[in-house]
């Protein structure tokens, strides 16, 4: 009796009243088909689940809470294959509700947040990292759960600069997220008073599991002596082969080996664990950074009910944005959003695969207003018009 009075109280605390609110909220989940190109090992295939068990997961989080207040959430999840319209798809979806989670690669979410239907919505890119999105082509309409490219290059630059790494040479893959990685990259580099000083780009399609002794050292040769080797190979198609099989022994860094993230398996400090642990029980699998960034915006959604009481459009919109909102996204810090250009802040974990190394960002690198604006397009950099 004592102990549920005492649970009783702690609500009352954190929510002001114990008086229950029926509020439903529907929430859409859409993942779009994206052709990947083959790549030279198959040795980590993507899960057919991911993004959408972050969500789910998000969604028995939510439910948890909203047992208590009275408030209910489900998920409509559409999964498109090859050949299927996103479009019409997103249409229909939004027919249901006016939140969707999104995973869907970035020409195709403009195209989608540009839609009659989408105008009195709010939709979360939980999947795409192009810098554009967050600031030339943002729309006002879509906040961001996935980290920007940018965010986590200069995670990485933070890094290079508080270990004295200012020699620095680059290997680039071919495909369109390797060069948006690779400019991502220069641009922090630039910013944090660094610079390339070589750049080479990765064009093999030989098999290079029996080539890669041959081949990569010859290929790194004429790199000469350098501190750190980045690459840029968002598809994890070549990289793999780079660690210890360069001509110089040097740490490797960037889309394989010391890599910056927005979530990994080795996060295990700030109640991460726990989060690790339901994840794994529920889908048999580790949380990636894809699931993590859906996870946020169901998660998202569901502390803006919790605080406002509210399910329509423009109060759980406005409180999201607000200086009240704060998520607890087991990064040690609160979660929030940008005002200007609708990006989740959030810490990023500087990690190889088998333990977190740092999070950034790192301590010495300051800021007026938060450290964690450090990291990505800071206010006097956007070029986002929409939400002013």
């Amino acid at each position: 009796m004592g102990r549920n009075f005492l649970i009783t109280t702690a609500f009352v605390a954190c929510f002001g009243t114990t008086a229950r609110a029926e509020v439903a909220l529907n929430i859409g989940y859409l993942s779009v088909f994206e052709q990947r190109p083959p790549t030279l090992s198959n040795l980590d295939p993507e899960p057919e689940d991911i993004g959408l068990a972050g969500a789910l997961t998000g969604l028995e989080d939510n439910t948890t809470t909203g047992r208590f207040l009275g408030h209910t959430y489900a998920i409509s999840e559409v999964i498109l294959e090859e050949g299927d319209d996103p479009l019409a798809a997103a249409a229909d979806l939004l027919s249901e509700t006016s939140f969707v989670v999104l995973d869907a690669p970035a020409d195709t979410l403009l195209a989608i947040a540009d839609l009659p239907e989408a105008q009195d919505a709010l939709l979360f890119n939980a999947a795409a990292g192009d810098v554009a999105l967050r600031n030339e082509a943002c729309r006002a309409n879509v906040l961001h759960t996935l980290p920007s490219d940018a965010m986590r290059t200069d995670a990485l630059a933070q890094m290079f600069v508080k270990k004295r790494w200012d020699d620095l040479v680059m290997i680039a893959g071919t495909h369109h997220k390797d060069l948006a990685y690779a400019d991502a990259l220069r641009a922090s580099l630039t910013k944090f008073g660094l610079e390339l000083e070589a750049e080479k780009t990765w064009a093999f399609d030989a098999d290079m599991r029996r080539a890669a002794a041959q081949e990569v050292p010859l290929f790194t040769q004429d790199f000469g002596d350098y501190d750190v080797l980045v690459v840029a190979d968002e598809l994890q198609d070549f990289g793999r082969y780079i660690l210890y099989n360069t001509w110089q022994a040097r740490p490797v860094a960037g889309s394989e080996g010391l890599t910056a993230v927005t979530w990994s398996s080795v996060i295990e400090q700030w109640g991460a664990a726990q989060l690790q642990n339901r994840f794994e029980e529920a889908h048999g699998r580790d949380m990636t950074s894809q699931d993590y960034a859906a996870w946020a915006a169901v998660r998202s959604l569901g502390e803006a009910v919790t605080r406002t009481n509210a399910a329509d459009l423009a109060t759980l919109r406005d409180y999201i944005l607000s200086d009240d909102f704060e998520l607890a996204g087991f990064k040690g810090r609160p979660l929030t959003y940008r005002d200007w250009n609708g990006q989740l802040r959030q810490p990023i974990a500087i990690a190889h695969p088998r333990a977190l190394v740092a999070q950034a960002p790192l301590e010495g690198f300051l800021h007026q207003v938060t450290e964690l604006d450090t990291l990505g397009l800071d206010r006097p950099e956007s070029n986002c018009e929409a939400f002013q």
